[in-house]
Protein backbone atom coordinates (compact mmCIF):
# COMPACT_ATOMS: atom_id res chain seq x y z
CA UNK A 1 0.00 0.00 0.00
CA UNK A 2 3.15 2.42 -0.33
CA UNK A 3 1.37 4.11 -2.98
CA UNK A 4 -2.18 4.81 -1.15
CA UNK A 5 -1.67 8.28 -0.76
CA UNK A 6 -0.95 9.69 -4.01
CA UNK A 7 -3.93 7.57 -5.29
CA UNK A 8 -5.95 9.24 -2.60
CA UNK A 9 -4.61 12.50 -3.29
CA UNK A 10 -5.06 12.14 -6.98
CA UNK A 11 -8.93 10.51 -6.36
CA UNK A 12 -9.48 13.99 -3.83
CA UNK A 13 -8.33 16.68 -6.77
CA UNK A 14 -10.92 14.22 -9.32
CA UNK A 15 -13.80 13.69 -7.09
CA UNK A 16 -14.26 15.65 -4.26
CA UNK A 17 -16.14 18.44 -5.79
CA UNK A 18 -17.85 21.24 -4.30
CA UNK A 19 -21.25 20.81 -3.27
CA UNK A 20 -22.57 24.51 -2.88
CA UNK A 21 -26.02 25.22 -1.45
CA UNK A 22 -27.91 27.88 -1.68
CA UNK A 23 -27.09 31.42 -1.00
CA UNK A 24 -29.42 31.58 1.33
CA UNK A 25 -27.90 29.07 3.51
CA UNK A 26 -24.81 29.75 6.57
CA UNK A 27 -21.46 28.48 4.69
CA UNK A 28 -20.77 25.13 6.88
CA UNK A 29 -17.20 23.54 5.99
CA UNK A 30 -16.32 20.45 6.63
CA UNK A 31 -13.22 18.46 6.73
CA UNK A 32 -11.70 14.67 6.14
CA UNK A 33 -9.12 12.37 5.94
CA UNK A 34 -9.46 9.62 3.62
CA UNK A 35 -6.21 8.09 3.70
CA UNK A 36 -7.28 7.65 7.62
CA UNK A 37 -10.47 6.53 7.18
CA UNK A 38 -9.13 3.67 4.58
CA UNK A 39 -6.49 2.57 6.99
CA UNK A 40 -9.68 2.06 9.59
CA UNK A 41 -11.98 0.08 6.96
CA UNK A 42 -11.44 -3.71 7.40
CA UNK A 43 -10.80 -4.15 3.96
CA UNK A 44 -7.52 -2.40 4.78
CA UNK A 45 -6.20 -5.36 5.95
CA UNK A 46 -7.46 -7.22 2.73
CA UNK A 47 -5.62 -5.40 0.50
CA UNK A 48 -2.35 -5.46 2.11
CA UNK A 49 -2.77 -8.95 2.42
CA UNK A 50 -3.39 -9.23 -1.55
CA UNK A 51 -0.88 -6.95 -2.49
CA UNK A 52 2.03 -8.55 0.02
CA UNK A 53 0.83 -12.00 -1.22
CA UNK A 54 0.95 -10.45 -5.17
CA UNK A 55 4.35 -8.89 -4.32
CA UNK A 56 5.90 -12.45 -3.06
CA UNK A 57 5.01 -14.09 -6.09
CA UNK A 58 6.83 -11.42 -8.53
CA UNK A 59 9.52 -12.10 -6.39
CA UNK A 60 9.19 -15.38 -6.51
CA UNK A 61 9.30 -15.92 -10.36
CA UNK A 62 12.25 -13.01 -10.72
CA UNK A 63 14.46 -15.10 -8.35
CA UNK A 64 13.97 -17.90 -10.63
CA UNK A 65 14.76 -16.29 -13.60
CA UNK A 66 18.30 -14.44 -12.14
CA UNK A 67 18.99 -17.99 -10.71
CA UNK A 68 19.03 -19.45 -14.44
CA UNK A 69 20.78 -16.46 -15.73
CA UNK A 70 23.41 -16.87 -12.83
CA UNK A 71 23.58 -20.88 -13.45
CA UNK A 72 24.74 -20.27 -16.86
CA UNK A 73 26.92 -17.08 -16.95
CA UNK A 74 29.14 -19.44 -13.97
CA UNK A 75 29.14 -22.44 -16.77
CA UNK A 76 29.85 -20.03 -19.74
CA UNK A 77 33.01 -18.22 -17.41
CA UNK A 78 34.12 -21.84 -16.66
CA UNK A 79 34.02 -23.22 -20.69
CA UNK A 80 34.66 -20.03 -22.53
CA UNK A 81 38.61 -19.92 -22.77
CA UNK A 82 37.93 -23.89 -24.57
CA UNK A 83 34.79 -23.35 -26.69
CA UNK A 84 34.50 -22.59 -29.96
CA UNK A 85 34.06 -19.25 -31.17
CA UNK A 86 30.27 -20.47 -32.66
CA UNK A 87 29.47 -21.75 -29.37
CA UNK A 88 30.93 -19.21 -27.68
CA UNK A 89 28.65 -16.17 -29.42
CA UNK A 90 25.78 -18.51 -29.04
CA UNK A 91 26.43 -18.43 -25.21
CA UNK A 92 26.85 -15.09 -24.95
CA UNK A 93 23.66 -14.19 -26.69
CA UNK A 94 21.60 -16.56 -25.30
CA UNK A 95 23.18 -14.74 -21.59
CA UNK A 96 21.93 -11.35 -23.26
CA UNK A 97 18.38 -12.28 -23.89
CA UNK A 98 18.52 -13.31 -20.33
CA UNK A 99 19.72 -10.67 -18.90
CA UNK A 100 17.08 -8.06 -21.36
CA UNK A 101 14.09 -10.89 -20.23
CA UNK A 102 15.28 -9.88 -16.44
CA UNK A 103 15.30 -6.85 -17.08
CA UNK A 104 11.39 -6.44 -19.12
CA UNK A 105 10.19 -8.49 -16.24
CA UNK A 106 11.46 -5.98 -13.73
CA UNK A 107 9.40 -3.51 -15.73
CA UNK A 108 6.02 -5.33 -15.58
CA UNK A 109 6.35 -6.62 -12.39
CA UNK A 110 6.14 -3.33 -11.55
CA UNK A 111 3.84 -2.27 -12.84
CA UNK A 112 1.53 -5.29 -12.56
CA UNK A 113 1.84 -4.08 -8.51
CA UNK A 114 0.66 -0.87 -9.36
CA UNK A 115 -2.28 -2.13 -11.36
CA UNK A 116 -3.09 -4.47 -8.34
CA UNK A 117 -3.24 -1.86 -6.29
CA UNK A 118 -5.25 0.86 -7.89
CA UNK A 119 -7.80 -2.26 -8.72
CA UNK A 120 -7.79 -3.18 -5.12
CA UNK A 121 -8.07 0.76 -3.82
CA UNK A 122 -10.41 2.05 -6.27
CA UNK A 123 -13.45 0.63 -5.27
CA UNK A 124 -13.16 1.70 -1.11
CA UNK A 125 -12.28 4.44 -2.27
CA UNK A 126 -15.47 4.62 -4.45
CA UNK A 127 -17.48 3.69 -0.76
CA UNK A 128 -15.80 6.44 0.77
CA UNK A 129 -16.29 9.29 -1.69
CA UNK A 130 -20.13 7.97 -1.38
CA UNK A 131 -20.54 7.87 1.90
CA UNK A 132 -18.58 11.54 2.34
CA UNK A 133 -21.21 12.85 -0.26
CA UNK A 134 -23.99 11.52 1.84
CA UNK A 135 -22.76 12.85 5.08
CA UNK A 136 -22.44 16.32 3.70
CA UNK A 137 -26.26 16.38 2.66
CA UNK A 138 -27.37 14.89 5.79
CA UNK A 139 -25.15 17.16 7.82
CA UNK A 140 -26.41 20.27 6.26
CA UNK A 141 -22.24 21.26 5.09
CA UNK A 142 -21.88 23.67 2.21
CA UNK A 143 -18.16 21.74 1.18
CA UNK A 144 -16.20 18.56 2.83
CA UNK A 145 -12.61 19.71 2.78
CA UNK A 146 -9.54 17.12 2.77
CA UNK A 147 -7.89 18.38 6.08
CA UNK A 148 -4.61 17.71 4.53
CA UNK A 149 -5.77 21.34 2.90
CA UNK A 150 -6.16 22.62 6.49
CA UNK A 151 -3.82 24.62 8.24
CA UNK A 152 -6.53 25.29 11.54
CA UNK A 153 -10.37 24.48 12.26
CA UNK A 154 -12.52 23.44 14.84
CA UNK A 155 -13.00 19.80 16.22
CA UNK A 156 -15.97 19.84 15.62
CA UNK A 157 -15.43 20.32 11.74
CA UNK A 158 -14.12 16.86 11.18
CA UNK A 159 -16.69 13.93 9.68
CA UNK A 160 -14.40 11.46 9.78
CA UNK A 161 -16.27 9.97 12.26
CA UNK A 162 -19.85 10.59 10.81
CA UNK A 163 -18.11 8.82 7.49
CA UNK A 164 -16.95 6.08 9.42
CA UNK A 165 -20.12 5.55 11.04
CA UNK A 166 -22.10 5.57 7.44
CA UNK A 167 -19.30 2.93 6.58
CA UNK A 168 -20.23 0.23 9.69
CA UNK A 169 -17.24 1.25 11.06
CA UNK A 170 -17.36 1.94 14.75
CA UNK A 171 -16.10 5.44 15.35
CA UNK A 172 -15.19 4.71 18.93
CA UNK A 173 -13.22 1.83 18.03
CA UNK A 174 -11.07 3.32 15.38
CA UNK A 175 -7.90 4.85 16.33
CA UNK A 176 -4.81 6.84 14.45
CA UNK A 177 -3.26 4.52 12.40
CA UNK A 178 0.02 4.97 10.79
CA UNK A 179 0.42 3.97 6.83
CA UNK A 180 1.54 0.15 7.08
CA UNK A 181 5.01 -0.42 5.47
CA UNK A 182 5.61 -0.18 1.60
CA UNK A 183 4.85 -3.48 -0.24
CA UNK A 184 8.18 -4.06 -1.79
CA UNK A 185 7.97 -4.58 -5.42
CA UNK A 186 9.87 -7.74 -7.05
CA UNK A 187 13.62 -6.61 -6.55
CA UNK A 188 15.16 -4.48 -9.19
CA UNK A 189 18.66 -5.92 -9.23
CA UNK A 190 19.80 -6.06 -13.02
CA UNK A 191 22.16 -8.93 -13.78
CA UNK A 192 25.62 -8.15 -14.88
CA UNK A 193 26.33 -8.77 -18.52
CA UNK A 194 28.88 -11.36 -19.11
CA UNK A 195 32.36 -9.90 -19.83
CA UNK A 196 34.79 -11.92 -21.60
CA UNK A 197 37.49 -11.94 -23.89
CA UNK A 198 37.15 -13.54 -26.75
CA UNK A 199 39.58 -15.70 -28.09
CA UNK A 200 41.08 -15.40 -31.72
CA UNK A 201 40.91 -18.23 -33.47
CA UNK A 202 43.34 -19.60 -35.50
Amino acid sequence: MNKIKTLVVAFLLISFASFAQSNDQPLKIGYTNVEYILLQMPESKQIESELKTHSTQLESQLKTKYAEYESKLQAYEKGAATMDKVVRDDKEKELMTLNNSIQEFQRSAQSSLQQKEKSLVDPVIGKIDQAIKEVRVENGYTYIISNQALLAGPEDGDISPLVLKKLGVDPAKAQQTTEPAATKPAATTTPAKPTTTKKKNK
